[in-house]
């Protein structure tokens, strides 16, 4: 049996089409609002598309589509599927 070892690393760095569960946030005046959004540790995310020039990204959330700015993507650690 095969242990798969988790990959951490930032929504920013996601290429268009990956999945991933959110992990956390780091702290910021920011943190509420991401959750606010639907942003909750434990929410399953797909990164939809990228914007031609990278920013911003739209990332499907909570049943909805959501988005967001690569620098406020870049708080939030996610663990790829």
């Amino acid at each position: 049996m095969k242990v798969q070892e988790e990959k951490v690393m930032r929504l920013s760095k996601l290429p268009a089409g990956t999945k991933a569960v959110i992990r956390s946030h780091e702290e910021s005046d920011f943190q509420l609002t991401l959750m606010e959004m639907g942003c909750i540790p434990g929410e399953p995310v797909w990164v939809e598309m990228i914007a031609p020039l990278g920013d911003p990204m739209a990332i499907q959330i909570a049943g909805y589509y959501l988005s967001i700015r690569k620098q406020d993507a870049d708080m939030i650690w996610v663990t790829i599927d």
